[in-house]
């Protein structure tokens, strides 16, 4: 701010100093470079994308809790049929992934630490649309 001061004073020797507006102020606290818009698109673009990724994590961590919760419910005196629990566990981690990974297969199967012919295989053995 002083050599901005200094600059006023040389421009203009007759004239008083001013002080940079409070606009300009802002400007330089943010970080605001010469391409003002384009920053600002830039930095909404990020934020759309950081919020999307936070509601995605949102929605996973809500069907995780309902899963855990429909496995809380289970009557195991009646009875539980482990197969079917155990197909409905992957089917829904494998969307989970697919989600998670945008939807490349590739990337899911590492993420679930599995081969990606395997992982490949278990979506057409459940006929998982993705």
């Amino acid at each position: 701010m002083q050599a901005e001061h200094a600059n006023a004073i040389q421009s203009n020797p007759g004239d008083h100093p001013r002080k940079p507006s409070r606009a300009n102020r802002t400007q330089r606290q943010l970080g605001v470079a010469e391409h003002p818009g384009r920053n600002r698109v830039r930095r909404l673009a990020e934020l759309a994308h950081t919020l999307l990724r936070e509601a995605e994590t949102l929605a996973s961590d809500k069907a995780f809790t309902e899963a855990s919760n429909k496995l809380r419910t289970l009557n195991i005196s009646e009875g539980v049929d482990f197969y079917d629990e155990v197909k409905s566990f992957e089917i829904n981690l494998i969307k989970l992934a697919l989600q998670r990974t945008g939807r490349n297969q590739a990337a899911a199967a590492r993420l679930l630490h599995i081969n990606p012919t395997t992982l490949n295989f278990k979506i057409k053995l459940y006929g998982i649309e993705y």
